[in-house]
């Protein structure tokens, strides 16, 4: 396949290695992403334990991530998040203790910290401009894991800041497309729009229709075993929310109805607070204890 690099700022006949991990709690799927070509990999969507009820943090999906490329002596250059997660918590700022990498999400966080920052009434000390993560990205900006040149695309509508990124023959499309039995993700957030989500699951759809698509999540619809890797021409054709030739108004009038049926997930409330921040916890008081806070009738 030969692919202009007028159109697309990466070599999509190059084949990362890619292994997803599988967090069961909260049906997220973190990736370690390695260049075939040297010892520099990324990791895609890192997840942080969280018992809610006890109000505990562990680090067990966070390990595996980090005993894997220390075991395979790779170097992690970069942590991407697809997006601010409303189902799960972060553990970038973890693995960057023990491995380094640069965290980076797109440049619309700041949109994101502003809607979020006045939701869960945060104070003056809370910075609204990204500066927490270490790089922001724009969309079609490039950036390299070893020998790779990847990319980023603003694939908005589940949230201001969603992007996808594209590594080779590889894209991680974070919460922008399930499975094709699984559809989409909801638009109804704040800052979300089923129209756009609709315009930017297009834009992933006109890449070449050999490329690798991988989920943020699964759940394993009508029991099947869980999944997180298709095709474009996989999710054209029978993508049960967009495939076959879907029109925008049915999309928008079907995402709408469904939406107004969800309940929200079961994390939003730890996860946008503490990856709004690039992940980090709430500053601890001086007897060291930390706090999350639930702002009442507001989401």
């Amino acid at each position: 396949m030969t692919v202009s690099t007028t159109s697309y700022p990466v070599d999509m006949t190059l084949k990362p290695i890619v292994e997803g991990f599988f967090d069961e709690a909260t049906n997220t799927i973190s990736y370690i992403v390695q260049d075939p070509n040297s010892t520099s990999c990324a990791i895609v969507d890192s997840v942080m334990d969280i018992d809610y009820a006890a109000g505990r943090i562990a680090y067990a999906h966070a390990d595996q991530l980090i005993a894997t490329i220390q075991e395979r002596g790779l170097t992690l250059e970069w942590q991407i998040e697809t997006h601010v997660h409303a189902d799960h918590l972060s553990a970038a700022p973890y693995i960057q203790q023990k491995l380094g990498g640069k965290i980076g999400i797109g440049q619309n966080i700041t949109i994101v910290q502003e809607t979020f920052g006045k939701i869960f009434n945060e104070g003056t000390e809370f910075q609204r401009d990204g500066s927490q993560f270490d790089q922001l990205f724009d969309d079609g900006d490039t950036y390299r894991i070893g020998t790779m040149n990847a990319f980023a695309m603003h694939t908005p509508g589940h949230t201001p800041a969603c992007m996808t990124h594209v590594i080779g023959n590889a894209a991680f499309v974070g919460d922008t497309l399930f499975m094709p039995d699984g559809g989409s993700a909801r638009a109804d957030f704040p800052g979300g729009d089923a129209g756009t989500l609709y315009d930017s699951i297009q834009k992933v759809l006109a890449l070449p229709n050999e490329m690798r698509l991988f989920m943020c999540h699964d759940y394993g619809p009508n029991g099947r075993e869980i999944r997180w890797e298709t095709t474009v021409a996989e999710e054209k054709a029978h993508n049960i929310h967009v495939g076959g030739g879907k029109t925008r108004e049915e999309f928008i009038k079907f995402r709408t109805e469904r939406d107004a049926t969800l309940d929200m997930p079961k994390l939003i409330i730890p996860s946008l607070q503490v990856n709004m921040k690039a992940g980090e916890l709430p500053e601890a008081n001086e007897q060291g204890q930390r706090f999350l806070k639930v702002p009442l009738d507001t989401l």
